[in-house]
């Protein structure tokens, strides 16, 4: 009986170890890579836009032959755009799936939550959108080693949009109404603030709102009579489109200024075409830019998807090609031998702009100044703060 029972684990160890290495021979020609994105719930479309880029652009490395000869598999999972479902996912990712990297979440909040566990195992985290300050710094100032983003930071946008206020719309009387339930939101602000009173602006009034408001009324009707000539919106689109409406609604016609949260099909959808004009934005991409690059990539995105491409699309595909990069770059597949690369990443020619990582693992680039008409783009230009 028992040299039978020896015969019988013996035969299933041989089984499994055949099996185990099967399962790697399988899994030897790819390389994987984390995909943890807001695919459903309140920011969905960025999440949704950011991963369509995403797998453009492997789709393209892959047709091409892959990363010295392996293919790349991504591992998707969805959020649901909330902080501690994307923290779980990150520690699935790198402890069951064994990816090399990670790409996202979209959301700063979200990002953030999956660093420590980057940090932990040792596997980068890079994010094509989350924009708050404190996303690749800790509160000492020293880099949060496995954590990168290829976007400018809420600082950026917010002093590039106060500058934008005064020095190209001549506009020095500002009313701000922010998101105050984000970090986001409240980045914006303080930067805006800060740089458009320094520079010689007056901000009128200040007032907040909390995600999943719908009712501005009041803080409209506040503000109306005030002396103001242009209002700043620090949020996103989901809250922005029905502020813009309602306060075109009564009759508040000054240009209305925002940053890259602003970026969705939806905010048409909730503030009407007819609403949004006079609305500027800072942004990553503007499709109105004639560079070959982003040309080509119109082109490449319409024929997949049929539709003509947003910035987190924009985002999404010079994330991915991003961290092919440095994975080409790298001495080994290890995520630290990734992380190193992504270090030292000088002139990558992305879509969204050309760009270096600078010492706090954020990109040194250009911003976009969008203007809508209607509804629609009319015009965009490439600033840099320099």
């Amino acid at each position: 009986m028992k040299k039978t029972i020896l015969l019988a684990l013996t035969v299933m160890l041989i089984i499994a170890l055949i099996t185990g290495c099967t399962q790697s021979s399988s899994k030897s020609d790819k390389i994987l890579i984390g995909v943890n994105y807001e695919l459903s719930g309140e920011t969905a479309t960025y999440g949704q836009s950011s991963v369509e880029g995403i797998e453009l652009a492997i789709n393209k490395v892959n047709e091409a032959g892959g990363i010295n000869g392996k293919l790349i598999e991504l591992v998707k999972y969805d959020n649901e755009s909330k902080s501690a479902n994307a923290t779980s996912l990150a520690t699935r990712l790198m402890t069951q799936d064994k990816v090399l990297a990670v790409m996202g979440p979209a959301t700063s909040g979200a990002f953030k939550a999956t660093i420590p566990v980057a940090n932990q195992n040792k596997v980068p985290v890079i994010s094509g959108s989350a924009t708050a300050d404190d996303v690749t710094v800790n509160p000492d100032g020293s880099v949060q080693e496995y954590a990168f983003r290829i976007c400018f930071s809420d600082s950026y946008q917010g002093t590039a949009m106060a500058n934008y206020a005064l020095n190209n719309l001549s506009k020095t009387k500002a009313v701000v109404i922010m998101d105050s339930s984000s970090d986001y939101g409240k980045g914006l602000a303080a930067n805006f603030v800060n740089t458009f009173e320094a520079n010689g602006g007056t901000i009128v009034a200040q007032e907040a709102y909390v995600s999943g408001d719908t009712d501005f009324n009041s803080i409209l009707t506040k503000i109306r009579d005030l002396d103001f000539d242009v209002i700043f919106i620090p949020g996103y689109y989901n809250e922005a489109g029905l502020i813009i409406k309602q306060a075109r609604d009564l009759g508040i016609d000054v240009p209305i200024l925002g940053a890259d949260g602003f970026d969705s099909p939806e905010l048409v959808n909730l503030a009407g075409k007819d609403a949004l004009n006079d609305i500027y934005f800072s942004n990553h991409y503007s499709s109105l830019d004639q560079d070959p690059v982003v040309q080509d990539f119109i082109k490449e995105f319409e024929k997949k998807y049929n539709k003509q491409p947003d910035a987190f699309n924009a985002l999404g595909y010079d994330l991915a090609m991003f961290v092919v990069n440095g994975i080409e770059r790298a001495e080994s597949l290890t995520g630290e031998a990734v992380k190193k690369a992504l270090e030292s990443t000088t002139d990558f020619n992305g879509v969204t702009g050309s760009f270096s990582i600078d010492e706090f693992h954020n990109p040194v680039k250009a911003i976009v100044i969008i203007e809508l008409k209607d509804g629609v783009q009319h015009s965009s230009e490439r600033l840099s703060l320099d």
